[in-house]
């Protein structure tokens, strides 16, 4: 929505203010727009291979969408692994075999439908569990392993915005491109009265007005959302590997869960006793 809503004030800060005292058919030249969109897709398809193309278009969706990452998600997150901790204290690790086995048909994890269907968030909580109940690893090394999966995270979503910033980088040395050429068509019309000319100069310059606009006002924006995104994708498994090693170490299940809270961002954390409310509430039912 905000993207939208900054999209329409750089228009209207950038075409509004020249219509003041200008003309806008004057920065419609066809040609120039169509050579823009061609250098910038053409850049775009040559620098990146299949899997990063698909990736990134894939991601670009999601900046018209709002944050599924919100308190009211962590704290679902919160009370499930409280759920799924206290089972394990009272009953055994063995307790929750046929719960990591086969997440959808459990029923502590389908009293949170919105994680469950998160296949990513649940193979990463249901894979580690996994292990617990194995008790082949201790902590040091599944923290280990922990860390190297979530950098790998990090880097897989962190890659769309990274191209869409190479991308934006680029638009303006395609601007200069195009408006080397209109120069160039220009020369070769020296001849030509000067409000010919002049016109013709005109269209060059749209070139680079049109690479410095849509690299700034249109493109780096949808970048900096995506690096923001991946930012906060990233926290989610940060909360579940502290929640788990804590309950690993020997901590109860609601220090465990405190544990998790801590990490949390300050506009996604639940107070202490938000938690602790939700909890009660939830054990009650």
């Amino acid at each position: 929505m905000f993207l939208i809503i900054g999209y329409v004030v750089i228009l209207l800060a950038s075409l509004g203010t020249y219509a003041l005292h200008g003309n806008l058919l004057a920065l419609w030249v066809p040609a120039e727009y169509v050579a823009i969109v061609g250098l910038t897709v053409g850049g775009f398809l040559a620098g990146n291979d299949i899997k990063i193309i698909k990736r990134t278009v894939g991601a670009l969706p999601s900046v018209l969408k709002g944050s599924k990452f919100t308190k009211a998600l962590y704290i679902d997150l919160l009370a499930m692994l409280y759920e799924i901790l206290a089972k394990v204290r009272k009953e055994g690790l063995m307790s929750i075999e046929a719960d990591v086995e086969d997440p959808h048909a459990s029923p502590i994890f389908g009293k949170y439908p919105t994680l469950q269907n998160d296949h990513h968030v649940m193979e990463f909580i249901t894979d580690y569990l996994r292990m617990m109940v194995g008790g082949n690893l201790n902590t040091v090394e599944i923290e280990s392993l922990m860390d190297m999966e979530i950098e790998t995270h990090h880097h897989e979503v962190e890659v769309p915005g990274h191209v869409m910033a190479k991308t934006a980088d680029g638009l303006p040395a395609f601007g200069i491109v195009v408006a080397v050429m209109g120069v160039v068509n220009v020369m070769g019309s020296v001849g030509q009265p000067p409000a010919v000319l002049g016109k013709m100069i005109g269209g060059a310059l749209v070139g680079t007005f049109l690479g410095i606009l849509i690299s700034y006002g249109f493109v780096a924006p949808i970048a900096t959302l995506l690096e923001q995104k991946a930012h906060e994708s990233g926290k989610i498994y940060q909360c579940i590997k502290v929640v788990l090693l804590a309950s690993m170490s020997g901590y109860a299940p609601q220090v465990a869960v405190e544990f998790g809270r801590k990490v949390l961002e300050s506009g996604v954390r639940p107070t202490f006793i938000e938690l602790e409310t939700e909890l009660k509430a939830r054990k009650g039912k």
